[in-house]
């Protein structure tokens, strides 16, 4: 979507903020992923139906009521769940708010909308389970990257979005060690890399060490060895979940969880875990505070060792 005015007013369409709030200096400094999305989430919006086959999109943004987003949430309810209903009416708002920053609304109705509440996911995957997933990955050279990027996800509990795009640059062979600025919230996070997996990073380099990324597409499109998008990385875990006959409630972005909750469990303070996670807050490790056999059992025998 271009728009060669940069001006917005409220006779503006909500198309049209749309073009203009793509042009801003705040949605330029988002990272390239993030902007892909929003864009993905604000022209669906504008082509989805409101009243009568009008298009969201072709409503000026004075006309713009409460109905309408309320008609379009409980329409993402519907067609795509909890979650990405939430992400959606985020989107949305951030758009109304630049547009109120711009003097072209009053209000915005999406803060009047009752959100349903995201239910925490809170599955883990087992050792077995994981051993198994990048058994069955590393078995086969088609899955090779894909057992890479959930190896690393699980072992640095990190997002598999930011292993997917991992480069070469980030490793030094020498020290064993990750330097990653994380992509959500800009943390920068240096993690030790044991011997297991710097083994199948040895492996991976004399493949693939001739372009930048760590665990690319292992066949070529238009002769150049890109990233996996996402999409392509869900398909492929449960092609190997699959293979592996493990269970399809694990998602691969529950591998950043495990890691996490089990450095929970073995009794890691929040400073540690933060130091690896990247979260920038106690409060945002609270999550991952669950209650578990392990970890009540860790938390008993250091009492008893104390006592003794």
């Amino acid at each position: 979507m271009k728009n060669k005015a940069l001006t917005i007013s409220d006779t503006s369409s909500v198309r049209q903020a749309c073009e203009f709030y793509f042009r801003t200096p705040k949605f330029l400094t988002l990272t390239g992923n993030t902007q892909k999305d929003y864009e993905v989430v604000l022209i669906h919006t504008c082509n989805t139906p409101i009243q009568n086959g009008k298009l969201f999109g072709n409503v000026k943004l004075k006309d713009v009521r409460f109905k309408h987003v309320t008609h379009l949430y409980d329409t993402w309810l519907v067609k795509r769940g909890i979650r990405r209903s939430n992400y959606h009416a985020t989107c949305l708002s951030i758009l109304f708010n630049t547009a109120i920053r711009h003097e072209a609304m009053i209000s915005n109705p999406v803060s009047l909308i009752q959100r349903t509440p995201n239910k925490p996911r809170k599955v883990k995957w087992t050792e077995e389970q994981v051993k198994l997933f990048l058994d069955t990955a590393y078995s086969d050279f088609r899955w090779r990257s894909i057992g890479l990027i959930a190896h690393m996800a699980y072992d640095w509990a990190q997002r598999m979005g930011d292993m997917r795009l991992l480069q070469w640059s980030n490793i030094d062979f020498d020290l064993q060690r990750l330097d990653l600025e994380q992509s959500k919230r800009r943390a920068d996070v240096h993690i030790p890399i044991d011997d297991a997996l710097i083994k199948m990073l040895i492996q991976q380099r004399e493949d693939f060490g001739f372009q930048d990324y760590v665990a690319p597409r292992v066949t070529p499109r238009n002769g150049n060895y890109n990233p996996y998008s996402i999409q392509e990385v869900s398909i492929l875990v449960n092609e190997v979940k699959e293979e592996a006959g493990l269970p399809n409630e694990l998602w691969g972005m529950d591998l950043r969880r495990t890691g996490i909750t089990e450095m929970v469990e073995a009794g890691v303070d929040i400073t540690g875990i933060m130091q690896v996670s990247g979260h920038n807050s106690p409060e945002s490790v609270r999550p991952y505070l669950v209650n578990t056999f392990s970890g009540a059992s860790t938390a008993l025998n250091k009492r008893k060792a104390n006592k003794k």
